[in-house]
C-alpha cells in the first residue's frame, strides 16, 4: 500500500489527554484519535491480532507481560486503570474487588458478657481503638444500606481492619445503595455508634471472619456509647454470612500463604473475550523509544515500511514501486512511502509508526545494486543486495 492513498497526517507532539506514552504514540502515529476512534493503521493492526488470537502463546508473540486469573488477563504497568491482587509465589492474580485471601482471626476466647461503655466523640473506627486502647482488630465496624429491589434494610458488619468489598456484597444481596438517615434512624441504629444488636428486622450480612472472632467492641444504637464483647450468633442472627472484604497488599495468599501485592493493570481479556483495543494499547506501551513505535510482526499494521528517496538521476521512486511489488508478491505487507519528502521526515515518520522492518531505496545504494535494511528494534542499518532482497527478509 501507497503512503500517499491513506491521507495519514502523523502528529509531532503528544495529544493533551495522554494518560501513557503508549496511547501518545499511537495517536501520532495516527492509528487512533484523540479519542480511541480506531483509525486505518490502528484497524490493520488489530486485524492482525484478530487472526493469532486463538494461538496458545498468543501474548507471547506480543511480548506482553500479563497475569491470569478471576477469567481474565491482565497487562502489568504502572498506568493501568485496574487494582489487581497478585501472588508472586503462586503467580494467581484477581481484581482487587473479588480477591480472596486467608483469613485467621484475632484471638480465640471465652464469649464475654456484654459491657456498656462511655465512648464520647468516637464515631470512628480509629478513635474507638485510641480510646480503649485496643487493635482494631477487637471492633466491628458497621456499614448500613437499603436494598434497591425491596427497600430492605441491610446491616453490613466486618473487622474493624478490614475494608468492604462492594462487589462482594453486591453478589450476596444485589444492588444497594447507602441507607439514608432517615432509615437508619427508622431502623433503631445511631450513626457513628451502630450495631445489629436490637434493630428492627434488618437483613444481617456479615463478613465470614465474625463468628470466629470473638468480643468485639460495637456501638451501642446510642450517641456516645459502645457495647463490649459483642459475639455473633449470641447477640445477634446472622442471615447471610459471605467473604465481604477487599483483599490488599500484605494480606496472606489463600493457597500458599505468601504476602500478596497490589499492582495496576489493565484487563485484555474477560471470560475469553479478547479486548483487542486494550491489546494494542498494551502492546504500544510495551514496545516504544523516545521516537516512536516499536510494533512487534502481530501487531503491526505492516511487516516492512519501504522509503523511496528522490534521485537527482537515477528513478528511485520506479525501483522502490518494483521491490513494493516483489515483497507483496512473496506474502510481505508492505507500506510504501511514496511521498514527495525530504529523507528525515520519511525517517522519522518511519519510526514513529514502528513497522518491524524498514527498506530504504535511495540513489547511492541504487548505484552499487544495494537497499538499507534496517529492524526497528536496532539502531543502525546496514546495505543488501537489492535482488536478493525478498530471499533476506524471509530468513530473516
Amino acid at each position: 500500500m501507497r503512503f500517499s492513498q491513506l491521507a495519514l497526517q502523523t502528529l509531532r507532539e503528544a495529544p493533551a489527554n495522554a494518560r501513557s506514552a503508549g496511547f501518545a504514540f499511537l495517536v501520532r502515529a495516527g492509528y487512533l484519535s484523540r479519542d480511541k476512534e480506531v483509525l486505518f493503521l490502528g484497524q490493520q493492526a488489530i486485524a492482525r491480532m484478530q487472526a493469532l488470537a486463538d494461538q496458545p502463546n498468543f501474548y507471547k508473540q506480543l511480548s506482553l507481560p500479563v497475569l491470569r486469573g478471576d477469567g481474565r488477563v491482565f497487562f502489568l504497568h504502572e498506568k493501568g486503570g485496574q487494582e489487581v491482587i497478585h501472588c508472586p509465589s503462586c503467580r494467581t492474580a484477581s481484581r482487587r474487588e473479588t480477591a480472596v485471601f486467608a483469613k485467621t482471626a484475632f484471638s480465640q476466647e471465652v464469649p464475654l458478657p456484654l459491657e456498656t461503655v462511655h465512648t464520647p466523640d468516637c464515631n470512628t473506627i480509629e478513635a474507638l481503638a485510641a480510646l480503649l486502647n485496643i487493635p482494631k482488630q477487637k471492633t466491628a465496624k458497621a456499614l448500613m444500606f437499603t436494598r434497591l429491589s425491596d427497600g430492605k434494610f441491610i446491616f453490613v458488619v466486618l473487622r474493624g481492619d478490614h475494608t468492604l468489598s462492594e462487589e462482594k456484597l453486591h453478589a450476596v444481596v444485589g444492588g444497594f445503595r447507602l441507607a439514608s438517615p432517615e432509615e437508619i434512624q427508622a431502623a433503631g441504629a445511631a450513626a457513628g455508634y451502630a450495631s445489629p444488636i436490637n434493630l428492627a428486622d434488618p437483613l444481617i450480612v456479615v463478613d465470614d471472619l465474625i463468628p470466629n472472632s470473638p468480643n468485639l467492641v460495637a456501638g451501642a444504637n446510642q450517641k456516645d456509647y459502645h457495647l463490649l464483647n459483642t459475639n455473633c450468633g449470641r447477640d445477634y442472627p446472622p442471615g447471610i454470612v459471605a467473604d465481604l472484604t477487599l483483599a490488599g497488599p500484605g494480606d496472606p495468599c489463600v493457597v500458599c500463604g505468601s504476602a500478596l501485592a497490589k499492582l495496576a493493570a489493565d484487563i485484555l481479556v474477560t471470560n475469553g473475550q479478547v479486548d483487542f483495543l486494550q491489546t494494542l494499547l498494551a502492546v504500544a506501551e510495551m514496545h516504544h523509544d523516545d521516537k516512536g513505535l516499536k510494533m512487534p510482526f502481530p501487531a503491526a499494521p505492516f511487516d516492512v515500511q519501504l522509503v523511496a528517496l528522490p534521485g537527482r538521476e537515477m528513478d528511485t521512486l520506479a525501483a522502490a514501486a518494483e521491490l513494493t511489488d516483489r515483497l507483496e508478491q512473496a506474502g510481505f505487507s508492505v507500506l510504501f512511502d511514496d511521498r514527495d519528502e525530504r529523507a528525515g521526515v520519511k525517517f522519522n515518520d518511519a519510526d514513529l509508526l514502528g513497522c518491524p522492518l524498514r527498506l530504504t531505496v535511495g540513489e547511492r545504494g541504487l548505484r552499487e545494486g544495494m537497499v538499507e535494511f534496517k529492524r526497528r528494534t536496532e539502531a543502525d542499518g546496514r546495505n543488501i543486495p537489492l535482488a536478493d532482497a525478498v530471499d533476506f527478509l524471509k530468513i530473516t
